[in-house]
């Protein structure tokens, strides 16, 4: 797949140059645009619309539903008299009883930008809530010629252009990446001893939205999946601004060592649980960057300095990784959500639409399905080598896979998930992403959490009643994927260990009769 978007009808309307402001207007705001910083005044009037139809398009956790109308609820209720709120089925019903100029900030998934596109006397601005800008990817990007557009590269640029942990023109501490000092196991007892995190409190809001909800479900228009309540996220600016103070007061310094741990008693760790303020826009990005710098250099001075390693970590999450999926989703252009380079087509198995952790008895995936039933939440660890590993073993579809954690997890929007997804987790694009799948078997998850002591499977074996699914889902997907992943010279080591296997058509033909049964 080519590293750029291609057509042969010229440059895609969507990826246009828009303008900064557009002084006068009315500002339609998303209900992933909740921030100050998608208003160009303080006193500018806002458009908030809430679309039922949005809801009946797909089935979403239900704590998915109740965060986004929470949020636009709450802003209203901010706003006062300068917001309108529509509750309506449709955008276009409440857009149709406007004949005032209306502005809005260009939206983050390929459809909503085509919907505001076609719609006349509307005026579309350039994105906000994002580090770097299209036109500033667009540059880096291009300027690379023909080397792989690698998210580390985009990460230092980026600090480079921000001034972000900087001593002079290098990075704080002599080292750009401290990744391998963030690899470490869980803790021994099952904890990390850091406060568990702040919790907002519901109010009236909440429960208008959920009655809503029960209305809705009851009468047939909406379905879900996952639990209610009660509501884990923030929904308003000041409650966003509460959860990245309470981080970095309280969790920042531990978050680095242990962030690819797994631990069955302890969910949160110390992660920071802002991906779905930042993706409901309650925060900028560059906001959290900048805070969570100045934390550190506090430390410093006050002689009681925050583990580089645990900063920079996070920083990289935030103005690296999330930008570089954001622009890749828009630069590898609108056909990449359909690659699948490794052939996978098998559904998603209803145990897994449905969130059914009762039906499986692996540790491991039972537990973090009932978290995602629970909270519509777990970090990057259990979805890349817990759910994405297991649909990656098992050749289930990457774009049915892509939805799935689109409609599952409330930090979840089209622009997450495909990159995510079908490059990174499902490896779909064939190394655009990521210059290997992530596939791992048991091994790996016995060493990063502490699933395998009490599950019925044995993660050393491959083979029989006892074997554990992700280690002979391991060496069925190798088997499977060998004609494909023959060129890729990290894959050479990994696929040469299959023909040491005697026993690997007794593995495959187990695996084959397995199939996406819950494990």
């Amino acid at each position: 797949m080519a590293h750029g978007p291609s057509s042969s009808t010229g440059p895609d309307p969507a990826l246009a140059t828009f303008p900064e402001r557009a002084p006068g207007t009315r500002r339609w705001c998303f209900a992933d645009q909740l921030g100050p910083h998608f208003l160009d005044a303080p006193d500018q009037p806002v458009l908030l619309v809430e679309s039922r139809g949005v809801l009946a398009r797909r089935r979403f956790h239900r704590q998915k539903a109740h965060l986004v109308l929470s949020a636009l609820r709450h802003r209203a209720a901010e706003l006062g008299d300068r917001a309108d709120l529509h509750r309506v089925r449709t955008y276009a019903e409440a857009l149709d009883r406007y004949d005032e100029p209306l502005s809005v900030c260009a939206p983050t998934t390929w459809g909503s930008r085509d919907h505001v596109l076609r719609r006349p006397g509307l005026t579309v601005l350039a994105a906000r809530g994002f580090v770097a800008t299209h036109e500033e990817f667009a540059g880096w990007a291009g300027g690379r010629g023909r080397r792989r557009l690698l998210m580390e590269d985009f990460y230092r640029d980026s600090r480079r252009q921000h001034g972000v942990l900087l001593d002079g023109a290098g990075p704080v501490g002599g080292r750009w990446n401290l990744d391998e000092d963030n690899r470490e196991p869980p803790p021994a007892d099952g904890r990390l001893g850091v406060p568990e995190p702040w919790w907002p409190e519901e109010d009236a809001v909440d429960e208008e939205v959920r009655a809503d909800l029960d209305r809705w479900e009851a009468a047939g228009e909406v379905s879900f999946v996952g639990d209610d309540g009660p509501r884990r996220f923030p929904v308003t600016r000041a409650e966003a601004l509460h959860r990245l103070q309470d981080f970095l007061d309280n969790r920042l310094g531990a978050f680095g060592p242990h962030e690819d741990a797994m631990l069955a008693g302890d969910r949160w760790l110390a992660h920071s649980l802002l991906s779905p303020v930042l993706n409901l826009g309650l925060l900028d990005p560059l906001e959290v960057v900048r805070a969570a710098e100045e934390r550190y250099r506090r430390s410093l001075a006050e002689g009681d300095p925050l583990p580089l390693n645990s900063v920079e970590g996070f920083v990289r999450q935030v103005m690296g990784w999330r930008d570089y999926v954001w622009h890749m989703y828009w630069y590898l252009g609108r056909g990449y959500r359909h690659a699948n380079a490794l052939a996978a087509h098998e559904p998603v198995p209803g145990w897994l639409a449905d969130l059914d952790d009762g039906a499986v008895d692996a540790a491991c995936l039972s537990g973090v399905l009932a978290d995602v039933r629970r909270d519509g939440w777990v970090h990057h660890i259990p979805r890349l080598m817990v759910l994405g590993n297991y649909a990656l073993q098992r050749g289930v579809d990457p774009l049915a896979m892509s939805d799935w954690f689109h409609r599952s997890f409330l930090d979840g929007y089209d622009w997450v998930m495909v990159a995510n997804v079908v490059g990174m987790s499902q490896h779909a694009d064939g190394g655009v992403l990521a210059t290997k799948p992530y596939a791992a078997g048991g091994a790996y998850i016995d060493r990063m959490s502490d699933y395998c002591g009490g599950c019925r499977y044995d993660p050393r074996r491959r083979l029989g009643e006892d074997a554990c699914p992700f280690t002979a889902g391991y060496w069925a997907f190798l088997e499977r994927t060998r004609d494909r992943l023959a060129g890729n010279q990290r894959m050479r080591r990994p696929l040469a260990g299959l023909d040491r296997l005697r026993d690997l058509p007794e593995v495959v033909d187990q695996e084959r009769r397995r199939g996406t049964a819950a494990p």
